[in-house]
């Protein structure tokens, strides 16, 4: 109408804007793009969270150890502790004697002493070369004759899994295949007769060797019940001397050609 001021109209917005926006969000949001670097990260992560949730539940489970006095657990962690190192120590040694094979320029030569080595190795373990060290002499004494055979048995048991690495009782030289029986006046070690008090001589590092005899409802205590006395000394020197005879197999043959 005249003298009425003229008022601009906004264009009409398109029709096809709106929807063709949403295509374009759409378009970029999915499908996801993962690059491989993400997937690695999250297989990673999925696996340490299982891997946490194992551990958790498994540390949850009632433990023999739950009642046991603050000090014994450290000494335990502590004797654990020595066993990883030996395990380190031997993997470290392995390692080296390869890196000689690998890089020795005379390997024939090398060789040829490190198998002389391992005979030594695997002659003291069969108890057919005498061997000395350092090491402990545990003395059980029995005064009632109450000792049996498997108490001296898991004493030889619980001294091989502390890192024992030559043991001889009584003048008896005992291996992987000795055998203990009878009790009292009758005890006998691979059917040699021997009798209280029991003297093991043991090669092996005492401070590892002690406290496996002395560690809660162990070797001592068990002794100790049945009236007997254990006593443990340690050595900077131990002489285990008493050999057994080399057996030759009757059946079984090397398989190298």
């Amino acid at each position: 109408m005249p003298g009425e001021a003229d008022v601009p109209v906004a264009p009409a917005a398109s029709v096809g804007a709106e929807p063709s926006g949403r295509r374009r969000l759409g378009a970029a949001l999915w499908p996801p793009r993962v690059t491989r670097a993400q997937l690695i990260v999250a297989l990673l992560l999925f696996v340490l969270g299982l891997g946490l949730a194992i551990q958790v539940s498994s540390t949850s489970d009632n433990s023999a150890l739950r009642g046991a006095r603050q000090e014994d657990l450290v000494r335990i962690l502590d004797e654990l502790d020595d066993r990883t190192q030996r395990l380190e120590d031997e993997k470290a040694r392995l390692e080296k004697q390869r890196t000689e094979l690998e890089s020795s320029s005379d390997q024939a030569e090398e060789a040829r002493k490190q198998t002389q080595e391992k005979e030594r190795q695997l002659g003291i373990l069969a108890g057919t070369v005498a061997a000395e060290g350092p090491g402990i002499t545990l003395t059980v004494g029995d005064p009632t004759g109450a000792v049996e055979s498997d108490m001296l048995l898991d004493a030889i048991q619980e001294l091989r899994a502390a890192g024992a690495e030559a043991i001889q009782v009584n003048g008896v030289r005992v291996v992987a295949d000795s055998y203990f029986t009878g009790s009292g006046d009758d005890m006998r070690i691979d059917g040699t007769k021997v009798a209280a008090p029991y003297v093991f001589k043991v090669i092996g590092k005492p401070e590892d060797l002690e406290p496996a005899l002395n560690i809660p409802g162990g070797v001592v205590q068990t002794l100790e019940k049945e009236q007997a006395t254990a006593t443990v000394e340690r050595s900077a020197k131990i002489v285990v001397d008493a050999l057994r005879p080399a057996k030759r197999p009757d059946y079984a043959q090397s398989s190298s050609q």
